[in-house]
């Protein structure tokens, strides 16, 4: 299993993460990005209704590692939670749109690191998977 199971939990209830890729020159780029499990729950998928004529696409094209991010924070009672997914990112035109309104292209991330925050019990975790 990739994600355990909090972090399953955590992840679909999240709306919201933040994508970086690498662009032209070496320079990181960070977009807001809907948040979706693969349906192997090993992935991250990502849609949107342009989403092959967007810059991130295009990087992830030249370089496919990305971090993918997902936070949440409540300031009052103090609670932070997040995850942080480094991977490699993959470019697939014309799969079979989610819902109206996507063009049916993906960004799917195959994790190789996992960092999460106050998620599971004990703090930060990190590992390769």
């Amino acid at each position: 299993m990739v994600f355990t199971k909090a972090e399953l939990a955590f992840l679909r209830k999240q709306p919201i993460g933040r994508l970086c890729t690498v662009g032209p020159g070496g320079k990181p780029q960070v977009r807001p990005v809907n948040v979706h499990l693969g349906s192997d729950d090993a992935t991250i998928e990502i849609f949107g209704p342009i989403l092959a004529q967007t810059q991130k696409w295009r990087n992830i094209i030249h370089n496919p590692q990305v971090s993918f991010i997902v936070d949440h924070v409540i300031p009052q009672p103090r609670n932070i939670q997040g995850i942080e997914i480094r991977g490699t990112a993959t470019t697939l035109p014309r799969e079979r749109p989610p819902a109206d309104g996507f063009s049916g292209d993906i960004i799917r991330i195959t994790p190789r690191r996992i960092v999460a925050w106050g998620i599971d019990e004990g703090g930060t975790h990190a590992r390769d998977v």
